[in-house]
């Protein structure tokens, strides 16, 4: 089962233009990276329109469905505002998203944007560039290294907003632990070859450093245009059932607890039982007292009570954990959690809480000054808990 172990993201707005047309969308397992088109801000307008798009998740279905759903809906909209905005017309962007399930990332394409996976020191290119220069590549007219010096490379020939309807390109990669993923805009790959993509992945020690490099090498190449960067990491962990599935075993272990306290009054078998001696006959002395029974072993009433009440007041602590949540850091891999339930222990290792949803935003990503905010443990709705993550993993935590 693979989950996100790290992810870096970032917008610049280069060297050369006034204005940042690009726009990305970045809530763990759903990344997306959009590079917008027209005059007056109209880019901008529709790249954002199609990244908003995706903020109230997929809808039901396969992710490729899902995908293919919001972007289409996403086309929609843009080429409805085009055609009723006279000062929108003609606009239109790229989409590049990618959907990171539990062996696959799915990836939903329309444009010139890209993503790539970098896996056992080879990159991959997972998309096709929908543009008049890529054309004539796949068609053999022109190789890869002409293509990128090409003058014409620029000229998209599919996005969203031109035509009332669009053409989703999919496509589901078979994933592992340890593969990076790479979604940029044309900013980036226009302005650095994919040899130094690579390099620069490789050589780094974090996403971030990886991140921040390789807009400072678009940069240095000229920054063109906008260069947006979205960087993730897997790793494989030990497939389960759900956080519910690991809360069921704590109730169950709790249960067994309070069954093992409740069974010390079992019945003593005959076998163990004290048996009746024959009454010997005792010559020039008075009988002897008549023997007393011996009396089964008995666990007393206060400490049976005792032993109830706590199991009452544990089983209460239990299901008011239920209702609460609240945000901390994974001991092991230091990533920003949601746990639910409350930050407390029980005797005999038991906890009131389970991981709820891990982030993949290591606590170090989080600036010095709120990192408080993210190990106080404040009890928190689920909501709440939510939306405080989902700002952190959209980089609004200052």
């Amino acid at each position: 089962m693979l989950r996100i172990a790290e992810q870096w993201h970032q917008s610049d707005r280069g060297r050369q233009r006034q204005g940042n047309e690009d726009s990305y969308f970045v809530r763990s397992p759903l990344f997306v990276v959009a590079d917008g088109m027209g005059g007056a801000q109209a880019g901008e307008v529709a790249s954002r329109m199609a990244v908003e798009s995706f903020d109230g998740g997929l809808p039901d279905g396969t992710p490729a469905e899902g995908l293919t759903h919001v972007v289409e809906e996403a086309n929609r909209r843009i080429h409805e505002r085009s055609q009723a905005d006279a000062q929108r017309a003609g606009m239109g962007t790229t989409v590049t998203a990618a959907y990171v399930g539990e062996g696959e990332v799915t990836i939903a394409h329309v444009g010139d944007s890209r993503a790539y996976v970098l896996r056992d020191g080879d990159l991959s290119r997972l998309t096709r560039d929908h543009s008049l220069v890529g054309e004539l590549v796949e068609r053999g007219k022109l190789t890869e290294e002409q293509a990128e010096t090409h003058p014409q490379r620029s000229v998209i020939t599919r996005a969203l907003g031109p035509e009332p309807d669009v053409q989703v390109d999919i496509r589901g990669y078979q994933a592992r632990g340890g593969d990076v993923f790479l979604l940029c805009s044309d900013g980036l790959t226009s302005m650095i070859p994919e040899a130094r993509v690579k390099q620069i992945l490789e050589e780094s020690d974090t996403l971030a450093d990886a991140g921040r490099e390789l807009i400072a090498a678009a940069n240095d190449a000229g920054g063109r245009d906008n260069i947006t960067v979205l960087l993730f990491r897997l790793e494989e962990v030990a497939a389960s059932t759900g956080v519910d599935a690991g809360e069921t075993s704590k109730v169950e272990a709790v249960g067994e607890h309070q069954g093992a306290a409740t069974m010390t009054l079992p019945a003593v078998s005959e076998a163990e039982a004290p048996r009746k001696r024959p009454a010997e006959p005792i010559a020039e002395e008075p009988p002897a007292a008549p023997r007393r029974k011996r009396r089964r072993r008995r666990i007393p009433g206060a400490l049976i009570a005792l032993i109830i009440a706590v199991a009452i007041v544990g089983a209460a602590l239990w299901t008011a954990s239920r209702a609460v949540y609240f945000v901390g850091v994974d001991d092991e891999s230091q990533v920003v959690t949601i746990y639910r339930g409350l930050p407390y222990e029980l005797p005999f290792g038991i906890e009131l809480y389970g991981s709820y949803y891990p982030s993949g935003v290591s606590l170090a990503q989080v600036p010095t000054a709120r990192r408080g905010t993210f190990t106080d443990h404040k009890l928190r709705s689920k909501d709440d808990a939510e939306d405080l993550v989902r700002q952190l993993e959209r980089g609004q935590i200052e």
